[in-house]
């Protein structure tokens, strides 16, 4: 293939229905879905999506009738919240919400087309035998010194911010940022930054977390206080964005982030 690497963008399940528009309402107004579409008059063709995850129906009443029984999985974020809404709803749900040993907590609904749909999210952990090691971590408003955000900076493999200069310039600039402190030892362990311009757009930088403190929950919880600042002080519709790898995906999408397209530019000019 060369250089020409393909690259997989994203996927949509199309499942065959016995009426489309029917079955766009259901999931826009009992499932929730907030996004809906159709094509054709009357609708042969439509769809329904919400944040990153989006399904097509298509008209097909004789295959419909032989796809009954075939599943779909979705990954869902605050699961507990959804699952007592699709209760209110009177949703069919034939398997509540419970945990699973393969450490994911789900529970499943019949639609009305008879697909089942696995509403799933990872299980929080609760109290175990031993000491939760986040117990101790403090989550405070504030940015970190330079001294805090050189030391984790170059723990974390990114350098440590350049001349002391250049770090002033670094710390100088975000609007908003938390540290995770150890309340045992008074020490920085993890922090975030937020740039923006108060109003309509918001830019999530530099999470970092202690390579010997990583999978506490400690990035969680800077990402859980950061997400309610946004909530309680960024303007309806404000856009908030950040870079990230591939593998990182599945974190930030627990707090409501999803894949878009972007592009980005590297200045080689030197000051």
């Amino acid at each position: 293939m060369g250089d020409s690497i393909p690259v997989l963008m994203h996927v949509e399940p199309v499942l065959q229905v016995r009426d489309v528009l029917a079955t766009v309402t259901y999931w826009h107004e009992t499932l929730g879905f907030p996004e809906k579409w159709t094509w054709g008059e009357p609708p042969i063709h439509g769809g329904v999506h919400w944040d990153g995850v989006f399904i097509q129906f298509s008209l097909n009443p004789e295959l419909a009738s032989k796809s009954e029984g075939n599943w779909i999985w979705i990954r869902v974020r605050n699961l507990e919240s959804l699952y007592n809404f699709h209760q209110k709803k009177n949703v069919h749900i034939v398997r509540g919400l419970v945990n699973q040993p393969w450490g994911m907590s789900e529970y499943i609904v019949k639609e009305l087309n008879g697909y089942y749909i696995h509403f799933s999210a990872p299980i929080v952990a609760k109290g175990s035998g031993s000491k939760d090691q986040s117990s101790s971590i403090r989550i405070i408003a504030r940015l970190p010194t330079g001294e805090e955000y050189r030391r984790l900076s170059k723990a974390v493999g990114w350098g440590g911010g350049g001349s002391d200069e250049s770090l002033q310039r670094i710390l100088s600039a975000p609007l908003f940022g938390l540290v995770a402190e150890d309340a045992e030892n008074k020490k920085v362990v993890g922090c975030v930054l937020l740039l923006g311009d108060r109003e309509s757009f918001y830019y999530v930088k530099d999470l970092m977390v202690l390579p010997e403190r990583q999978n506490q929950r400690i990035g969680t919880m800077l990402m859980n206080e950061l997400s309610k600042w946004l909530e309680m002080n960024a303007a309806k519709n404000a856009f908030v964005g950040l870079y990230t790898g591939e593998s990182l995906g599945p974190f930030y999408q627990e707090f409501g982030f999803t894949p878009a397209f972007g592009m980005t530019k590297r200045i080689k000019s030197r000051r």
